[in-house]
């Protein structure tokens, strides 16, 4: 009985992990729900494959299917996808930061009548905004169009800018496009 709602417990958990952040590899979640070793991880979400998706990109990803959606009633119907990597990079901060409660995804961060951008993710730490931006495959010309309402808005406000990327090179020209702004620029490497 204890055990059988241990186990109703932590698949409730990772379904709603999954609600909140779309879709997860399997070192995430094992991360996120102590899942133990790799092997003991598998187990754990083949044991809940009547709930979930999956597909590999270079491990296996793992997104919520129909009955899964319906359990923890997500309405975001989320299928296999090219731009899978751009989510994963945008999770990795999310547990490099500790899982933050305020965070949310796809948000609108601005003010009026100064500017507006939609964020990949915000969420607030110490009374401090920090602005998620995800560089995968941009372009730089829309980084940099994107940099410069962060920098309309810095004149006003203070907050946090926390870029994830792919190459040391892109790393290094997004540090360089924002110079003089509160930034942390990672690349996916940090995190693997």
């Amino acid at each position: 009985m204890e055990r059988s709602l241990k186990r109703e417990q932590r698949e409730e958990n990772i379904l709603l992990s999954l609600r909140k952040l779309d879709y997860l590899s399997r070192s995430q979640l094992q991360t996120l729900h102590g899942l133990g070793s790799d092997r003991n991880a598998r187990k754990v979400l083949q044991s809940m494959e009547e709930y979930l998706s999956s597909f590999r990109d270079g491990e296996k990803i793992y997104y919520l299917n129909k009955a899964g959606r319906e359990r923890v009633q997500c309405r975001k119907l989320r299928k296999k996808t090219t731009q899978v990597r751009h989510y994963i990079m945008r999770n990795d901060l999310y547990i490099a930061f500790g899982n933050p409660f305020s965070w949310k995804n796809e948000v609108k961060f601005g003010i009026e009548d100064v500017a507006f951008v939609i964020a990949d993710a915000v969420f607030e730490r110490d009374g401090i905004y920090h602005a998620v931006e995800v560089d995968h495959t941009q372009k730089m010309s829309k980084n940099r169009t994107k940099i410069e309402k962060y920098r309309k808005l810095s004149k006003v406000t203070s907050f946090k800018l926390i870029w994830i990327t792919t190459t040391d090179y892109r790393r290094k020209q997004l540090l360089k496009m924002c110079e003089g702004l509160d930034v942390t620029v990672f690349t996916a490497a940090d995190f693997h």
